[in-house]
C-alpha cells in the first residue's frame, strides 16, 4: 500500500524516482533508486504510514539474490479452474486449455459460456481456483 502511494506521489511530483522495489522477505521496509537525497524527501514528505528513510546506499549485490525471474506459468497446468482477475471477463472461472510458458500466455475456456470461445491472455491476469495434479 505505501509503495503504491509512494508511487502516485512520484507521478504527482515528476520527481527523479528511477525505482521501487516492495521486497517479501523484508518486511517493512521499501527499496527506492532516487538521484539524491533531497529528491526521495520531496516525494515522500506527505505520504501517510511512511515513517522514515534509512540513510545510505546499498549495493546490489547485498540485495539482488531477493530479485529472482521466474516465470509466471510455473504452476499453472492445462486443465486448472481459473478465476479472471483483469479485462473483460473479470470474475468470471474458466478452465485453462493452452499454457505457453514462453510469452507468459495462457488459453482459458469460460466454464459458465454456453459456447466455448478459447481466450488468451497474460498470466498475470489470473488466480488459479483449483489445480489439476500434473501428469510425470
Amino acid at each position: 500500500m505505501v509503495a503504491d502511494l509512494l508511487s502516485s506521489q512520484y507521478k504527482k511530483y515528476e520527481s527523479g524516482l528511477y525505482s521501487i522495489a516492495v521486497i517479501d522477505n523484508l518486511r517493512g521496509y521499501i527499496f527506492v533508486e532516487s538521484p539524491n537525497e533531497a529528491e526521495l524527501k520531496k516525494v515522500i514528505y506527505s505520504v501517510p504510514h511512511l515513517k522514515g528513510v534509512v540513510k545510505g546506499g546499498v549495493d546490489l549485490t547485498e540485495v539482488e539474490h531477493f530479485f529472482e525471474e521466474k516465470s509466471l506459468t510455473v504452476d499453472i497446468n492445462k486443465g486448472d479452474l481459473v478465476e479472471l482477475t483483469a479485462g473483460p471477463f473479470k470474475g468470471e472461472r474458466a478452465k485453462i486449455v493452452r499454457v505457453d510458458d514462453a510469452k507468459d500466455k495462457i488459453t482459458v475456456e469460460l466454464v459458465e459460456a454456453t459456447v466455448p470461445i478459447p481466450i488468451t491472455l497474460d498470466a498475470a491476469s489470473i488466480r488459479v481456483i483449483t489445480q489439476k495434479l500434473k501428469k510425470e
